[in-house]
């Protein structure tokens, strides 16, 4: 491996930096933004600003940091710098891999706990290879690794969890009990003191992490900062108490500040702690370079040099921290991974995220009979106290620009003054630790004892947080055995084998970017039913039935394709239409809230539209089970290789199928363009469909007992002409409640019972 070639890996190591740095970016935002967006607490652009600016303070802090990927999880000096090369090829490769993955699918993770193992897993395989080369014993391994830092690590980030979840369901708790969701009348009078608390806590995290990286702090002022500690949170404490207080006699909302204040915090301690996960590897491969190039023998100089104290150049930092700015402001995924974690901790009751699964559902049930058990031993008066201290029905959502915030500036503010208060003691006594799973962690418990999870969307709530924590143990697992895979590759096939690797990343990072495309194209057709925004009855009703046109439309053309591909036996085509089933579900049970809505926001006089809801809500329902119902069958008869229908079969659900389809597509005109006259059309397709049904049946009753039909086909075949009957019919009534809300009939308005 000559030293051009080496030179041109340091480059490529560079412009991972850059890479890395916007996946990671776009991963991390999720640390200090879901406070502040979650809370509206502010407009965007005011919180990105306020955000960036704290990254770029952050990014002078992090010097001290870099020593990680130098020293941190191996040994140098037991290695040469094509070595060294090759690990930090491997971790770079596989840090944008995964990072780039999980950013894609919306699910938070950490950078730090990716690079650690990264640089493990690769340190790991090289090492090993050199033992075995040198044809020596797999004990030595120890001489290699730092495992004892290693493990130091990994145990303080796990600690890291459960403490902040526990810290920020007790404090959240405590503070409810405290201000209650009616929180705006109490904060006149504990406002200002909490406030003052707050400030104290966050702006010790500031000093800590400041003073633990800065270029420009001594190290002992450093010292100074840390042993005073405590006389400088009493005097901010006092300090900002009193601020506080003069801004609520000019009735000014205390929380929104702090939370803002925390939102810089977080952000400059991101930059801080995890600049080093996205341009430490890169920065120690150029230094490996540098400093083997000034030797006589650059290809085997062991690397005992990299050991020591480098400083990392300030123009690199600076750079580093305007790419990470740019990121913030430009990225799609960095929104995803956000909306992840808010979601989870939504006060409201919305759409949910993920499924509920079977461990989700056993907690719940544990936890339920727990409550239970507790309510047994506490006076009923305390229970009585209770109920009335954490009311959520006191919960008022203040919009922000028309929209609602996923929960209030109280619940933001205890976020940001627990995480800083977890991050800034771990730094303090040097413990390693995790920014993403101290924040998430974080919310999670506030949402918790918030009451945010209840009954409704509790099962779904855990079944999220269990994604995201299951993916982090996969970060860890994967990163691991990934790196050392490609760390192999690179110190057998060396820059073929890089050049190999970089298409293989390029195209996975291409189908990632075309998945959430995909992804939040989906999200923004669902996002269409949405209702949040719409208060006038007549306006909301209106854009229901144009909902209902939507869903009409995916169910038309989901049949279709079903139908053609069960009579070509695709099981491929099949499968994807299997696929959609949950999604359109979903968007009929949307529109079913809506439906919801719309009663509500009709005067109680009017008895007779009320009449009609009920009845729109269960043709939905039938809608979306006989298409279901199609669906599942087809796919399960080809998925099975089952025998395919017969022609004549073919040929007699297509007439089936033709006149279906017509008839949706004119229920999907009709209400698009509230055309009464389409009434008449759909009326006469579901006669003419009836009477095929009739005739189609006693055809398919001789060719059973001719034996040209066999059971499953039988089965298969009337339940698709008996699924489409029930969808004409789902269809004529929703026309006929369609007609009544917007014209009068000229047949007779009726509905039928079942």
């Amino acid at each position: 491996m000559g030293l051009e070639w080496l030179f041109a890996a340091v480059i490529i190591l560079i412009a991972f930096a850059v890479f890395d740095l916007m996946v990671g970016v776009s991963n991390d935002a999720v640390n200090f933004l879901n406070s502040a967006v979650g809370s509206r607490v502010a407009p965007r652009y005011i919180i990105m600003i306020i955000a960036s600016i704290g990254i770029m303070v952050g990014v002078s802090f992090s010097s001290g940091m870099m020593e990680v990927a130098r020293k941190g999880i191996f040994h140098p000096e037991f290695f040469t710098m094509p070595e060294l090369l090759t690990i930090f090829l491997g971790v770079m490769i596989t840090d944008i891999i995964l990072l780039d993955l999980f950013n894609t699918y919306g699910l938070p993770t950490s950078t730090t706990v990716s690079i650690v193992f990264e640089l493990l897993g690769g340190a790991v395989a090289v090492s090993i290879l050199k033992i075995v080369q040198q044809e020596g014993s797999l004990l030595g391994l120890y001489q290699y690794i730092n495992t004892g830092k290693a493990m130091v690590i990994i145990f303080g980030i796990l600690l890291s969890v459960v403490v902040a979840f526990s810290l920020g369901a007790v404090v959240q708790f405590l503070t409810r009990l405290l201000f209650t969701f009616d929180y705006a009348r109490r904060l006149k009078r504990y406002g200002a003191v909490w406030g003052g608390m707050a400030y104290a806590f966050i702006a010790y995290f500031i000093l800590i992490k400041g003073a633990k990286g800065a270029f420009f702090i001594s190290s002992e002022t450093a010292a100074a900062i840390k042993d005073n500690a405590f006389l400088i949170m009493i005097v901010i404490f006092v300090i900002s108490s009193v601020f506080l207080q003069i801004l609520l006699f000019f009735k000014v909302n205390v929380l929104k500040p702090v939370v803002l204040v925390g939102t810089f915090a977080l952000a400059m301690a991101f930059a801080a702690n995890d600049l080093v996960n996205f341009i430490g590897v890169p920065v120690a491969g150029y230094q490996a370079y540098g400093i083997a190039s000034a030797t006589d023998a650059p290809l085997t100089t062991l690397m005992g040099a990299m050991g020591a104290k480098v400083p990392t150049p300030s123009v690199m930092i600076i750079i580093a921290g305007l790419i990470m700015v740019v990121t913030l402001w430009l990225s799609k995924k960095a929104r995803t991974v956000t909306d992840t974690e808010i979601s989870l901790g939504e006060q409201l009751e919305e759409e949910e995220k993920f499924e509920s699964i079977f461990l989700s559902r056993a907690i719940v049930g544990i936890a339920i009979r727990f409550v239970h058990f507790l309510r047994a031993l506490i006076p009923l008066f305390v229970q009585h106290w209770l109920k009335g201290r954490l009311d959520t029905s006191h919960y008022k959502a203040e919009l922000s620009g028309n929209k609602k915030p996923s929960f209030d500036l109280l619940r933001a503010s205890v976020n940001m003054m627990v995480a800083a208060a977890v991050i800034s003691y771990a730094t303090s006594q040097t413990l390693p630790l995790s920014t993403t799973y101290v924040t998430f962690m974080v919310a999670m418990g506030t949402s918790l004892s918030d009451l945010a999870w209840g009954r409704e969307s509790a099962v779904y709530r855990i079944a999220g947080v269990f994604t995201v924590i299951g993916g982090w143990f996969l970060t860890a697992l994967s990163a691991f055995v990934v790196s050392g895979l490609i760390a192999t590759i690179i110190f057998y096939t060396e820059r073929w084998g890089v050049l190999g690797l970089l298409g293989v990343t390029a195209y996975i990072i291409w189908q990632n970017h075309r998945i959430h495309k995909e992804r939040a194209k989906q999200k923004d057709i669902g996002a269409v039913f949405n209702l949040k925004k719409i208060t006038d009855a007549e306006e909301s009703i209106s854009i229901t039935f144009e909902h209902m046109a939507v869903l009409l439309g995916e169910i038309r053309g989901s049949l279709s394709a079903t139908l053609t591909a069960l009579y070509n036996q695709n099981e491929y085509v099949l499968k994807n239409e299997s696929k959609k089933v949950n999604k359109i579900q979903k968007w009929s049970d949307t529109i079913i809230a809506n439906v919801f809505k719309c009663m509500r926001l009709l005067s109680r006089e009017e008895t007779h539209a009320y009449l009609k809801y009920p009845q729109t809500i269960r043709r939905i329902q039938k809608l979306s089970d006989g298409h279901r119902d199609i669906v599942q069958r087809a796919y399960l008869h080809v998925r099975n290789h089952h025998k395919g229908l017969l022609d004549i079969q073919k040929q007699e659900l297509e007439t089936v199928g033709k006149i279906l389809d017509d008839m949706l597509l004119d229920v999907e005109k009709a209400f698009k363009s509230k055309d009464m006259m389409k009434y008449k059309d759909v009326q006469q397709r579901d006669i003419e469909l009836r009477n095929i049904a009739e005739r189609l049946n006693k055809l398919q009753m001789e060719r059973i007992r001719g034996r040209e039909s066999k059971t499953r086909l039988s089965i298969l075949f009337y339940a698709i002409v008996g699924n489409a009957m029930m969808l004409s019919k789902q269809n004529l009534k929703l026309i006929e409640i369609f007609a009544e809300t917007f014209g009068d009939l000229e047949t007779k308005a009726g509905f039928d019972a079942d």
